[in-house]
């Protein structure tokens, strides 16, 4: 779809809502000519305290003119946020009249659209209210609408236990047994990088220390840990003691309610590591199958076969985690929605408390894409979480967190569910922004959050393990801007 933009540069907005209202059109910023029919003109002119914004949409023969206005108030960070409020109303009212569609999540498109309910609810609202601003000034299904306002009231209260100086440690392991077909992560083969490993624990050891010296420092209290990748467990049991060990002895881990690790593939777990994970004081793990489907393992390019996660969930019970999590992806290449509701059956028997449903994404990069992999429709995908929000409600789960990616399929979402009280804090803290998370490793992103506000900065560790490996400054400088972020907020 051609776009112009007029009297403003907001092309995120303008292109996420394209991708959720049009997922077959691209944005392409040229000239409109008069034999072109699918086009789209935003303009936004401001006066005073009040802006306008006007959009004209040319689709597949139809045209639809909008026009809406508001007033600004607050700070200059407040109003531009109402600006992209505007834009993306506007562009989503005017595609909304030439297709006839609403997507389930209305006119959002950001990551985590509970955060409008988590704030509503923050001022004084209740939750049904905070459902109807959403379903009234958004126009989210109502469907949606109350799932947001569930978890947005789980944000809510998780946040009410944190300190202004509370913080979650993030690690990162970037190696995989294999390259997944829907994985776009920036994460080594094993198979092929094998000789890169050990280098990288004794970097990440490193790191640590340096990290734990820091926070001890700053007067900063951790709160939650969580290893994740990659595939963490793709370490031996050794390596594991090590990262795990020089995270206790860094930091001050009075105040950690909990410590997470992503045991992932079940080709990687061993009764081994888990006895290591279990010394260390692990709380959650993840034994996570995507699928129980034989078929869809081979299409996805696993390794192991649904027998292979039941002797990995076995052997995980005898080890007595306080919490376990399963993943499942709705969507998968060459699973249909019977294959998924079996899947989903086969991981509620094995009792776990904590099941994460996640919608495929298809990400830059992956398989599916390059290879043109035959996933399943749209419809078949609002089927397949159709079955499992009341499967899991029966089961006694109930929502506790959920964030969006960028080309969802059918642009739905990714939730987690768990019996009560088994939430895991660290998918809160960081979906819902509720403090700041130091991370670990290569590719990880530190995210700096001002208590209290929504002003968040961010610093991006080196994306490949070996400059990563080589290049041991840039961590320091992370680290550094760390300390400074919280030096700046010595009263709080």
């Amino acid at each position: 779809m051609k776009l112009v933009l007029n009297g403003h540069d907001e092309r995120y907005v303008v292109e996420q809502s394209l991708m959720a209202l049009f997922p077959e059109e691209r944005p392409v910023y040229e000239q409109i000519l008069p034999c072109d029919t699918t086009w789209a003109i935003i303009s936004l002119r401001e006066e005073a305290d009040r802006c306008r914004v006007t959009v004209e949409l040319s689709y597949q023969g139809k045209a639809a003119p909008y026009s809406y206005g508001c007033s600004l108030t607050g700070t200059d960070f407040e109003k531009e946020g109402q600006r992209r409020h505007v834009i993306g109303k506007c562009f989503f009212l005017a595609a909304r009249e030439v297709t006839g569609v609403t997507p389930p999540w209305g006119s959002l498109t950001g990551v985590r659209p509970d955060k409008l309910a988590t704030w509503a609810m923050a001022e004084g609202r209740t939750q049904q209210q905070a459902q109807a601003i959403l379903e009234n000034n958004y126009f989210v299904t109502p469907e949606r609408a109350a799932l947001a306002a569930e978890t947005g009231a789980q944000a809510l209260f998780a946040g009410q236990s944190l300190g202004p100086r509370d913080i979650a440690v993030y690690v990162g392991i970037p190696f995989c047994p294999t390259r997944c077909a829907y994985c776009s992560f920036v994460s080594q083969s094993v198979e092929k990088s094998f000789a890169m490993v050990p280098p990288y624990v004794d970097a990440l050891v490193w790191e640590l220390k340096a990290g734990g010296q820091m926070v001890r420092q700053a007067g900063l209290r951790v709160r939650a840990f969580y290893m994740g990748g990659g595939t963490p467990t793709t370490l031996t049991a050794a390596q594991m003691d090590r990262v795990l060990e020089a995270f206790e002895t860094a930091f001050d881990t009075a105040a950690c309610e909990e410590m997470t690790v992503e045991a992932g593939r079940p080709d990687t777990i061993t009764a081994e590591k888990l006895a290591v994970l279990k010394a260390h004081g692990v709380t959650r793990v993840s034994v996570n199958p995507q699928t129980m489907e034989d078929h869809v393992l081979r299409a996805i390019g696993r390794c192991h076969t649904a027998g292979d996660i039941e002797r990995a969930m076995e052997l995980t019970a005898q080890h007595g985690f306080p919490h376990v999590n399963m993943d499942l992806i709705a969507g998968l290449p060459e699973d249909t929605a019977e294959g998924f509701r079996r899947s989903l059956d086969r991981c509620l028997a094995f009792g776990t408390d904590n099941v994460t449903v996640h919608t495929l994404a298809l990400k830059k990069g992956s398989r599916i894409l390059t290879e043109g992999l035959r996933i399943p429709g749209q419809e078949t995908v609002a089927e397949m979480l159709d079955y499992a929000a009341p499967v899991l409600r029966a089961a006694g789960h109930h929502p506790y967190y959920l964030y969006r990616q960028k080309y969802m399929s059918g642009s739905f979402e990714n939730i987690g569910w768990s019996h009560p009280g088994a939430e895991c804090l660290y998918n809160i803290y960081i979906m819902s922004e509720l403090c700041s998370i130091l991370s670990f490793g290569a590719g990880g992103s530190t995210k700096m959050v001002e208590p209290g506000t929504n002003h968040i900065q961010r610093a991006f560790n080196l994306k490949y393990p070996k400059e990563y490996i080589e290049r041991p400054e840039k961590s320091l400088a992370n680290q550094a801007a760390f300390a400074a972020f919280y030096e700046t907020l010595k009263g709080v």
